[in-house]
């Protein structure tokens, strides 16, 4: 009985933030252990129609950055969106569980000596199209566009941009070498 009302808090303060936030939050549907995190001078946060956030999502938008999410999206369980630039959903795009969507990486430098910046970055813009679905455990990295139509299959890590009405498998072979 506690843990029921401590999850209806949680998600009453999740949206919260989200309302806070969004010009316009049309229907949307959370889960439980949500973590919405929107900096005070975001760009913009759009969040279409009938979107559902199952549990354990992790969303940061920073300061000047911009999510635009389309009507009819659904994010499993697990999935983390880190915008600090731009990052845009298309309409009727589900993602598996565990999808991670990345607008930058880590600033670096190799020169006087190796050096990794914690707090320094290099964004591009992502953006996924509309009819698209995203298998669990996929990755997508700063600057790809994803175009309407796709599905992406489990564990693919998107580097570069994927046409309209394509798939994509992360083709692994499995070794399997008998012992003795």
């Amino acid at each position: 009985m506690l843990s029921r009302l401590y999850e209806n808090l949680q998600r009453k303060k999740q949206i919260q933030i989200l309302k806070k936030n969004c010009s316009h939050l049309g229907n949307i549907r959370i889960g439980i252990a949500n973590h919405f995190t929107i900096y005070p001078q975001i760009k913009s946060l759009n969040l279409g129609k009938d979107i559902n956030f199952r549990n354990y999502i992790h969303l940061i938008v920073q300061n000047n950055a911009e999510l635009i999410i389309g009507n009819r999206v659904f994010l499993n369980n697990f999935c983390s969106i880190n915008c600090l630039e731009k990052i845009e959903i298309g309409d009727n795009t589900l993602f598996g569980e565990n999808v991670k969507i990345y607008d930058h990486n880590h600033d670096y430098q190799t020169q006087p000596e190796f050096e990794v910046f914690h707090s320094k970055f290099k964004t591009a813009a992502v953006k996924i199209g509309k009819n698209c679905w995203l298998g669990s455990n996929v990755v997508v990295l700063k600057g790809v566009t994803i175009g309407d139509n796709c599905i992406i299959g489990a564990g693919c890590i998107i580097f570069k941009d994927i046409p309209d009405n394509t798939t994509v498998i992360n083709q692994q072979d499995l070794i399997l070498k008998p012992r003795g």
